[in-house]
């Protein structure tokens, strides 16, 4: 299976922040959306990096609550991992987990930004996948 057939159950949609935001807009926006993580950039289409929650405690631990006020930019992961829709869903969990990302954004063949994969919608993802074999095996042995 590929990264695309996630895509098509998950949908799109991506939520980006810009890099000057405040740390404390960034967490208002993970409330708003309910999410976890998203991807830093100036035009909604390029990743100029990704931010997470994790990002936010570290950052807090370290530097205390004046990075609240701060610009996102002085947290964000710039090397950002990203993953195309045509990867195999396989190679981008072994990614995630060489690498000890939860969130991937997923980019067109220019680098353009068309939405974001969790490590949660892999594990949905392969769920569904074996549901459907047992009920495919289970068919196959009641006949």
């Amino acid at each position: 299976m590929k990264i695309s057939d996630v895509l098509r159950s998950k949908g799109l949609g991506v939520v980006t922040i810009t890099p000057d935001e405040t740390v404390s807009g960034l967490l208002a926006l993970f409330h708003e959306n309910r999410i976890g993580a998203c991807v830093v950039s100036t035009d909604g289409k390029s990743v100029d990096g990704i931010v997470s929650e994790r990002d936010v405690v570290r950052s807090l631990h370290t530097d205390g609550t004046a990075i609240l006020l701060g610009p996102v930019s002085s947290i964000m992961t710039s090397e950002v991992t990203t993953g195309s829709a045509a990867d195999e869903i396989a190679t981008l969990a072994a990614t995630m987990t060489n690498e000890r990302v939860r969130h991937v954004p997923i980019v067109d063949e220019g680098g353009g930004l068309i939405a974001i994969v969790s490590i949660g919608d892999i594990v949905k993802s392969r769920l569904n996948e074996l549901q459907s074999e047992r009920d495919q095996l289970r068919d196959y042995i009641s006949q």
